[in-house]
């Protein structure tokens, strides 16, 4: 255990010194096994970080964030937007209950949380606030119905999990979908409880779109381009047609088409742009998953995850609590990390305690995909409130106090399925 309290000893430390994460993960692998291990060829370290993201599945990670920045660009996101309005106008808070609709749709198109906040969050956010919504509610309210990004499919957390552990990323695909729409449903509730003393006139949604000749057909015609992407995607990928890598390719193309020649919002000159920027957000994933393996490694090599799956078994013997500790770390985690590190890190700790209580790898993944998930609206360190903020002009304070309902909803949904785990396994059983 001596090996555990210097590698996450090194790596908090360097962190906390404001050293990037990647550099971090690399520079607590490469001085623990100095330290314990001075025998051992460093070039090890090369050969992790090379296997580490020597992966076909790993594929699809470049070409879902690529995806998502092309239907960042190409106009999905107000097509859909405009459509939810015009069905969902009669909901108690209206405004509040489409962006999380439409913050859902986008995300089984983007696989990104960020992404997801800015497309749907810079649409909804300016009319909230106009329809008298506090800032900070409103920025609050994009940033949570953010975290549907990465639960709902396509979700690039979902993929470095199935690398990290070889659980079918196809099966966590499926899995993702009723807890996805559960979350829906719930911050929707939520969504209702906190706006019901901000008095929205829900008919005025429904009389300006009137007075813009907006009709049913109408707005499903612009929008079905948008619509039909995750039916193409998961309906391939479940149909067997194609594997989410081969998924991820025909996502790409399909958001060029449809961004270039139906909704003829993106150019040649603004491909180069999306490219770059989504070449710089790759690079960063690939960097951090690289470093993150001889890490991870070196978890195993020294038998950390045996240890500490040992340490806590033997301290506790109830699954619930069992559940609630390794909840409360991810949460913990998510303050400062990302899904994919946190996953990267923690999976190969938490798989054998898992075993031990009954809880399948699939479960896992997707408790772990969530609750990692909702680190993106837990302060400081929480990339959906950064995004919500600088859309909506709010402070981090603002937002804080104003995402607490929907954190706290959001923490009992981890917790109810984590207990009751079933439900997530009960769809990709059904599929096969």
């Amino acid at each position: 255990m001596i090996a555990a309290y210097v590698l996450f000893g090194i790596l908090f430390l360097a962190i906390f010194l404001g050293i990037p994460i990647a550099l971090s993960l690399g520079l607590a692998a490469l001085s623990s096994l100095v330290i314990f291990e001075p025998s051992t060829n460093t070039a090890v370290m090369v050969q992790r970080m090379f296997t580490g993201v020597d992966s076909y599945v790993f594929m699809a990670v470049p070409f879902f964030v690529l995806a998502g920045d092309l239907m960042l660009e190409g106009g999905i996101s107000e097509r859909l937007v405009k459509l939810f309005k015009y069905v969902f106008w009669w909901l108690p808070a209206s405004l509040a209950c489409i962006t999380t609709i439409s913050s859902a749709f986008f995300g089984a198109i983007s696989g990104s949380n960020p992404a997801t906040v800015s497309a749907i969050g810079g649409t909804m956010i300016p009319a909230m606030k106009k329809e008298g919504y506090p800032r900070g509610l409103a920025a609050a309210i994009a940033a949570s119905s953010g975290t549907l990004g990465v639960i709902i499919p396509p979700s690039i957390p979902m993929v470095i999990y199935g690398i990290t552990t070889g659980v079918s990323v196809t099966k966590l695909f499926i899995g993702g979908v009723v807890p996805g729409v559960l979350l829906v449903s719930m911050l929707c509730f939520v969504n209702i409880f906190v706006c019901r003393k901000h008095k929205i006139d829900s008919k005025k949604i429904k009389q300006e779109m009137t007075a813009e000749g907006a009709t049913f057909w109408k707005l499903l015609k612009e929008a079905i381009w948008g619509l039909m992407m995750p039916v193409i995607i998961l309906g391939g990928i479940y149909g067997g047609f194609f594997t989410p890598t081969e998924a991820a390719v025909v996502t790409v193309f399909y958001s060029v088409f449809v961004g270039m020649f139906i909704y003829k919002e993106l150019t040649w000159k603004k491909m180069i742009s999306i490219i770059q920027k989504s070449a710089v957000s790759v690079g960063i994933i690939i960097f951090i998953v690289s470093a993150a393996a001889p890490f991870a490694w070196f978890l195993t090599y020294k038998g950390i995850p045996t240890a500490v799956s040992t340490t806590i078994l033997s301290l506790f013997s109830n699954r619930f609590i069992i559940i609630l500790i390794m909840n409360i770390i991810m949460l913990f985690l998510g303050c400062f990390m990302s899904s994919n590190i946190i996953i990267i890190l923690m999976a190969p700790i938490f798989l054998p305690i898992a075993a031990h209580i009954g809880l399948s790898p699939l479960a896992l993944g997707l408790i772990m995909v969530i609750n990692t998930s909702i680190g993106n609206v837990t302060p400081p360190m929480a990339v959906n409130l950064f995004v919500a903020t600088r859309l909506s002009g709010c402070t981090i304070g603002e937002i804080s106090k104003s995402v607490m309902p929907f954190l706290i909803a959001e923490a009992i949904f981890v917790g109810i399925i984590s207990n009751f785990s079933g439900m997530l396994e009960w769809l990709p059983n059904l599929v096969g």
